[in-house]
C-alpha cells in the first residue's frame, strides 16, 4: 500500500484520517507541488512528519522549517501555521 493511493480526489490539498483512537487522530495530508495548506490553528499540539516530496513548514512566530522524507516538526496548540509544498508531497499528522 502507498499513501499517495489515499487521495483520489482531484484536489491540490487532500486529507484522508489513517487511525482515530479515543482523543486523537493520525491523519495523512497530500499537498500539490506550488500549494499551500492555508493558515490555520490547532487546538492541541501536533507532530507534522513528511514522508515524501519537500515543504516549507512556517507559523505565526517566524518558524520556517524545510521538511524533506523522514523530517518532522512539532506543532505548537494555539499557534497560526502553514505548510507550502516545493513538490508533490506527503505527510502524516498526529495530533
Amino acid at each position: 500500500m502507498n499513501l499517495k493511493n489515499l487521495h483520489t480526489e482531484n484536489k491540490a490539498v487532500q486529507t484522508k484520517v489513517l487511525f482515530e483512537p479515543t482523543e486523537s487522530k493520525v491523519i495523512s495530508l497530500q499537498i500539490a507541488a506550488g500549494e499551500t495548506l492555508k493558515e490555520h490553528i490547532t487546538k492541541v499540539p501536533a507532530l507534522l512528519v513528511c514522508i515524501s516530496g519537500v515543504g516549507i513548514f512556517q507559523d505565526e512566530k517566524g518558524k520556517s522549517i524545510e521538511l524533506k522524507s523522514g523530517d518532522y516538526v512539532n506543532i505548537e496548540a494555539n499557534v497560526k501555521h502553514w505548510v507550502d509544498a516545493k513538490e508533490d508531497s506527503n505527510f502524516i499528522l498526529i495530533k
